[in-house]
């Protein structure tokens, strides 16, 4: 996995998204005490609200900025989204007010949702080999992960220094070591031509939607989002909820709660390219996302137990489960649409199931910080575990394990056609999952 990083070009662009990953780590931690600074006991609801909007700039950028990715200098843009990052950045300290939180957490996501898109475009013409490009992907998903892990420790040793406030120091010059790294990088013109243009401004940026409308196990896909955000939106937003008045725990406690959803999820991914090689991504992921269900089983024991020491250790292993689960369905994810993706539509492909996939954290997000200060952290554990299951349930029946489909271009004689049945629109079979070029829209 780490052969790939001996590229110059791709060494200095993953520092930089290492890099500013970290530096939103620190965010993230900072923003939840600040939140609690704010409101209190109300800092779920805070936190739903800033999230969702973080959410809402991803579903409705991350799309156009996939579209334009091709067609614009894209180190210009991911430069200028690291330097607007670093700027929002420094302005967080100084807010007083929960608004001036929402405009300026929407400012740095919408920055962001500029940045992903392009990155994941530029990565395949940096490893134009296969084989390459997908170390590259398990690294990058190895590189969250980690960052869910490390993060937050860097932030609970600062915070024995510090105040949170001096965080969103460390966030700024992560966005700042990003820009420069970013200069630093020789990023390739596109190699490949962009898809067709066969409509408008907005069929381009929808293309790759409508491509996980047509797919079956994207459609999958879909639902298995909408259960990792269920799970990832209990733990982002109500973390700091169960630390401060659930369990009573002083605020340096969160980094080491945060930090075991990043323990859990980093296991998985360790372990994952070897399962990879001997299962189909089909058995990994579908029970990822119906442990999800049985985890948020134990996490309704927890919250709603009288009292207890066990409560502690049993949040930890609780979100550590989470962790995990997420990882089995999300790890795979590259494979699944790189797969089931032409070449031409790849870029657009990604950039979907970016903007879908923060669609379904849009609808989580609020639900566990609202539901969560309104009726009761209970309520939101019976609410989020439902949707986790009920997504999860219908993954399962989208995506069948030998789905049927239909050739419509391959002679009668052709080998791969032995057994089919034929039916108006050519001929129909079924069988295990194939990559070799006849299957790119199953």
């Amino acid at each position: 996995m780490l052969a790939v990083l001996r590229d110059r070009t791709y060494r200095r662009l993953f520092t930089a998204q290492v890099v500013a990953l970290a530096g939103t780590g620190l965010a993230t931690v900072a923003l939840a005490l600040l939140a609690y600074d704010l409101a209190g006991a109300e800092a779920g609801s805070v936190l739903g609200t800033a999230l969702a909007l973080k959410m809402t700039a991803y579903v409705a950028i991350a799309p156009a900025a996939g579209a334009l990715a091709g067609r614009l200098p894209r180190r210009a843009l991911m430069v200028t989204a690291d330097l607007v990052r670093a700027g929002v950045a420094l302005f967080l300290p100084f807010v007083d007010q929960v608004w001036q939180v929402y405009a300026l957490v929407f400012l740095l996501q919408s920055a962001s949702a500029v940045f992903t898109p392009v990155f994941q475009a530029v990565i395949p013409d940096v490893l134009p080999e296969e084989r390459d490009y997908t170390r590259a992907l398990s690294l990058s998903r190895l590189a969250y992960d980690l960052e869910s892990l490390f993060s937050p420790a860097l932030a609970a040793a600062l915070l024995s220094l510090i105040t949170y406030n001096w965080l969103f120091t460390g966030t700024m010059l992560g966005f700042l070591v990003s820009a420069a790294l970013v200069v630093s990088a020789a990023v390739p013109a596109p190699s490949a031509r962009p898809a067709p243009r066969t409509g408008g401004a907005s069929a381009r940026a929808t293309a790759g939607s409508r491509l996980f409308l047509t797919v079956p196990r994207l459609r999958a896909l879909l639902a298995l989002n909408l259960a990792v955000a269920a799970a990832g939106a209990m733990v982002t937003v109500n973390s700091i909820v169960y630390v401060r008045d659930h369990l009573g725990l002083p605020e340096t406690a969160l980094p080491v709660v945060l930090g075991a959803y990043g323990a859990g999820s980093m296991t998985v991914a360790l372990v994952l390219p070897r399962v990879l090689d001997r299962l189909p991504d089909r058995a990994v992921m579908l029970p990822g996302a119906l442990a999800l269900a049985v985890i948020f089983a134990g996490l309704w024991a927890v919250t709603t137990a009288q009292g207890g020491s066990w409560r502690r250790p049993a949040l930890l292993a609780v979100w550590a489960a989470f962790g995990a689960a997420c990882s089995m369905v999300l790890t795979p994810t590259g494979r699944l649409i790189r797969r089931s993706a032409p070449p031409e539509e790849r870029t657009a492909a990604f950039a979907a199931q970016f903007s879908l996939s923060h669609g379904c954290w849009l609808v989580t997000y609020p639900l566990a910080g609202w539901l969560g200060a309104a009726a009761g952290l209970p309520w939101a554990v019976a609410a989020l575990g439902g949707i986790a299951l009920a997504a999860s349930l219908l993954a399962v029946r989208l995506w069948p394990s030998r789905p049927a489909h239909v050739h419509r271009d391959l002679p009668a004689g052709h080998p791969h056609l032995q057994g089919a049945r034929r039916v108006r629109a050519g001929r129909r079979h079924r069988h295990g999952d194939l990559n070799d070029g006849l299957h790119a829209h199953r």
